[in-house]
């Protein structure tokens, strides 16, 4: 009689790259020229397989979503997200989820004192 052993997934690591390009493109809805243009200007880092595939990981699809929301939201170009990372990981400190936190407790205040349509 044998047994069967069940293992326990492992924890997932959010820095373990586990996505093709085209798979990594398609979760956070950009084109996947988007990520190569990023990746171009020293915003991420994917890792690579031993072919030379592209390989992201969920917190290089975090940062996507960052630069995202800095250009389309904030009006920050390339080289300004480049700058905000950069001073982000000199200083050690949040910078960019402070940014996003004082820009939704602004959009909150301008709802709540603009006169409801009606």
């Amino acid at each position: 009689m044998s047994t069967m052993v069940f293992r326990r997934p492992a924890e997932r690591d959010p820095s373990r790259p586990v996505y093709v390009i085209s798979v990594a493109a398609g979760i956070v809805s950009v084109h996947p020229r988007t990520l190569r243009i990023y990746e171009e200007e020293g915003l991420l880092c994917p890792a690579r397989t031993p072919t030379n595939i592209r390989l992201y990981s969920e917190t290089d699809l975090r940062r996507v979503l960052w630069i995202r929301h800095l250009t389309q939201n904030l009006g920050v170009n390339l080289a300004g997200v480049r700058i905000l990372f950069e001073l982000e990981e000199r200083l050690g400190t949040r910078i960019l989820e402070r940014l996003y936190d004082e820009g939704a407790s602004a959009a909150e205040a301008a709802a709540e004192t603009s006169p409801a349509a009606g």
